[in-house]
């Protein structure tokens, strides 16, 4: 900060390429070193860099952590629900059709999800490295480049939280790509693909741009989204059979290959939600809280035989 001959206080930073490095404006903006040792002016960092706190653009190095690798997780299931979903509500006509659907959606995902991290840094490797998040505006650079002294705007926009942006894209391109190919082959095994493609290519582009909208917002609530999601939902799957007593209810759940696979996908998301709200130190100390993982399914059937509309109408 220095004053002007009038008194007016103004932001005074190095411009243009220079020596010794200095600090930038904004809270994005940083210098790159050439291999002759001077300094860029300030400006975005390059992919898979990040500014540090002296303004220096340093390569991203930090192991992805869990809360991330569940955030890419939660991003990777999206797709699967959606699959089964439709699956489930559109095709439900043959056991065939659905099983092979079903194989179809869960060999898509994982290849996808396989073949991007491995080609992901370090090449070969099921490792990521990061620059990790330190705040939601880390997702947002764009609304935070500086206008010092209101004179011009340096633009400083880059994945401040390389890769969570750009590896979720790739995963969603390459899962969509692969939906194609592995549906027609199922196609030769005489399972009926052709309204499940046209779903894909809808809702993949759908979570692409969800994804570049929302994703530092989702990164920070996926969980207790994962939660409600798989409550409400198993609420919903009970709620549509047609005898709500306590008998029926436990024997169709387990008499009832669909009703048991719906169950387990609900509570898998129950699960998954939990560990990602108590994943940091207190992960192996908490994990008791996977017994709450069947209490909503459990809760709904003893208690729907008293919420008949028919009773209550009745008293």
């Amino acid at each position: 900060m220095s004053f002007s001959k009038v008194g007016a206080l103004r932001y005074e930073f190095d411009r243009g390429i220079i020596q010794e490095l200095s600090s930038c404006p904004g809270f994005y903006c940083g210098r790159t070193q050439f291999q002759d040792g001077n300094w860029s002016e300030c400006g975005g960092c390059a992919r898979g860099f990040r500014r540090n706190e002296f303004s220096a653009c340093v390569p991203c190095n930090q192991d992805l952590g869990l809360y991330a690798w569940l955030y890419l997780g939660f991003m990777a299931i999206l797709p699967l629900l959606l699959h089964f979903t439709f699956t489930d509500r559109k095709i439900l006509k043959s056991s065939r059709n659905t099983i092979g659907l079903v194989i179809c959606a869960l060999i898509e995902v994982a290849t996808a999800g396989a073949i991007t991290l491995l080609l992901w840094e370090p090449v070969g490797q099921f490792q990521v490295k990061s620059c990790g998040v330190v705040d939601l505006s880390d997702w947002y650079p764009i609304f935070y480049n500086p206008n010092p002294n209101y004179e011009e705007t340096i633009h400083c926009s880059y994945e401040a939280v390389y890769p969570l942006y750009t590896i979720v894209l790739v995963f969603y391109a390459l899962a969509d790509v692969l939906m194609v190919f592995v549906r027609l082959i199922a196609r030769c095994f005489k399972i009926k693909v052709a309204k499940s493609i046209y779903s894909g290519l809808y809702f993949y582009p759908m979570l692409a741009l969800g994804h570049l909208m929302f994703g530092g917002l989702v990164y920070y609530v996926f969980p207790y989204i994962t939660i409600v999601t798989s409550v409400v939902s198993c609420a919903y799957h009970f709620a549509s059979r047609s005898n709500q007593t306590i008998k029926a209810l436990l024997w169709e759940s387990i008499s009832d290959w669909r009703n048991i696979g719906v169950i387990f996908c609900h509570w898998f998301l129950h699960a998954y939600g939990i560990i990602s709200i108590v994943h940091q130190e207190y992960l192996y100390r908490d994990l008791y809280l996977l017994v709450l993982v069947p209490v909503p399914a459990i809760l709904y059937i003893l208690t729907a035989s008293f919420t008949d509309p028919n009773k209550v109408n009745g008293d």
